[in-house]
């Protein structure tokens, strides 16, 4: 009943949600400095028979990882482009596109300082940088991005409104914008209804829930010996939670489908 309580006041109060968890990842960052982590989302396994991404061995500890930012930022052609990040975490993310697609550059915003000192401080690629950015306040100016992606961020944003209008203002005419998330089913038509913007057009949307649930049962394993492995004991349970291992809530949510994974991309009007 108290937990239930809990994660309605979260629901309902989205000022209380986004602080609560931007803490949670600064705590996270700050504590667990480990280059090995450097994704912080659920994955993507392909099904029927879809073409395996070829990756560097050193990189397929991460497949799942990847194969989901494979999936949201190839549709858009990013070869040469200008690249935004909102929300770019451990960097893993944007650190595999500067690598293997090729945008002219990618910049990677995230409200958590600490998040953005490790990036600095881990990756060196001439085409990639990170600073400290909110998403609803995006520090750059109108019409600077071929590209902006958004991974598994905006359920935890405060105001989704603000965040897609400042997408729209970065965003060049014809630019694409790429964004995947994990959205509570009694909260999908109010999202949707926000994205219904005069400025963007739908170009199409996918629900990757199963993709999703496959690679967390096919990375199971690994993250919770990693968890065990790197996390004092008194915290296991909150980041098999944050990461959805199999058996939490979250993970129980996506399998009975009260959570939906959904996968959009947009073309700037």
């Amino acid at each position: 009943m108290l937990s239930h309580f809990i994660e309605l006041v979260l629901f309902r109060i989205p000022g209380i949600k986004s602080c609560l968890i931007n803490r949670w990842y600064q705590y996270l960052t700050a504590r667990y400095t480990q280059r090995e982590w450097t994704f912080m989302n659920y994955g993507y396994a392909h099904l029927n028979g879809e073409k395996k991404l070829a990756l560097h061995t050193r990189d397929e500890a991460d497949r799942h990882c990847i194969q989901l930012y494979h999936h949201v930022t190839a549709p858009a052609n990013v070869l040469d482009k200008k690249i935004l990040e909102i929300g770019s975490g451990r960097g893993g993310g944007a650190s595999y596109l500067a690598r293997y697609l090729k945008p002219k550059s990618i910049v990677g915003i995230d409200l958590s300082s600490n998040a953005v000192d490790l990036c600095n401080r881990m990756y060196s690629q001439p085409n990639l940088s990170f600073q400290t950015g909110d998403a609803m306040k995006i520090p750059f100016p109108d019409r600077s991005f071929d590209v902006v992606i958004n991974v598994e961020s905006s359920h935890c944003y405060q105001s989704m409104k603000d965040f897609i209008r400042e997408v729209i203002r970065v965003l060049r005419p014809g630019g694409f914008f790429s964004w995947a998330d994990i959205l509570w089913k009694r909260s999908i038509e109010k999202t949707t209804r926000h994205f219904r913007n005069p400025g963007l057009r739908s170009i199409r949307e996918w629900n990757i829930t199963p993709s999703v649930l496959h690679a967390l049962k096919l990375d199971h394993d690994r993250k919770l010996n990693t968890i065990k492995c790197l996390a004092p004991k008194f915290t296991h349970k909150m980041i098999c939670e944050f990461a959805a291992v199999k058996g939490t809530k979250t993970y129980k949510s996506l399998k009975d489908q009260r959570r939906i994974y959904l996968s959009k991309i947009f073309q700037k009007v």
